[in-house]
């Protein structure tokens, strides 16, 4: 077998789309067409593996320049949680207080003091982005967020559910939990195993028509 380091991944990839082309109807259905947000919870732990094996999933995805800056802070311990409620509008104190993990989505606005180990084979790419501050800025964001998508069907993919929250003050928890680093939050996700009383109807998807073009 050859040693070269881009003909084993090309004969990886071919190996991969012999052995399988694509999800099934299911595998689609349980991470995102029939997939439901969740705002209750039942008394079933989230164990240190369980979290791992969602990151271990979460960081196989794609990021620009294998950049990966997002950053996630499990709160876990009920103290933990407890210090994100000043944080928290409305129902969503409930929300994540009864949750068995909420994790905070973050992103490294210095991701790139990382490229040396990420992108070995171009050491120009860390002095890229500390002479562009505005596309570091835009790269931490965007990617982060990307990776907090894959994050949640990661954990979706391994059979939990999760109830991402947009509803809160970024600064504060930026203030109680990243003060004194370069990471700023995103959103928050719980984690855990949904209770079915707590889950809405789906609501309405706009139409490829509404939303797409094709030239």
């Amino acid at each position: 077998m050859s040693s070269d380091p881009r003909a084993l991944a090309q004969q990886e990839i071919r190996n991969l789309r012999s052995r399988i082309t694509k999800l099934s109807d299911d595998g689609i259905d349980l991470i995102l067409t029939e997939a439901r947000s969740h705002y209750g919870w039942q008394d079933k732990p989230v164990t240190d593996d369980d979290l791992k094996k969602i990151y271990d999933i979460t960081v196989a995805g794609p990021t620009s320049n294998n950049g990966h800056p997002i950053r996630i802070l499990f709160a876990r311990t009920d103290e933990a949680k407890q210090r994100l409620v000043p944080a928290l509008k409305g129902n969503n104190v409930e929300k994540v207080l009864g949750s068995p993990v909420c994790a905070i989505i973050g992103y490294d606005m210095k991701f790139y003091k990382r490229m040396p180990e990420l992108f070995p084979h171009d050491p120009g790419k860390m002095q890229m982005f500390i002479d562009d501050p505005i596309r570091c800025a835009d790269d931490a964001f965007r990617n982060g967020s990307l990776q907090g998508a894959y994050f949640m069907i990661a954990a979706r993919a391994l059979g939990f559910d999760v109830g991402p929250i947009s509803g809160f003050i970024n600064e504060t928890v930026d203030e109680e939990f990243f003060a004194g680093t370069t990471i700023k939050s995103n959103f928050l996700c719980n984690v855990g195993y949904g209770d079915e009383a707590s889950v809405w109807q789906k609501l309405p998807r706009p139409s490829f028509d509404s939303i797409c073009t094709i030239i």
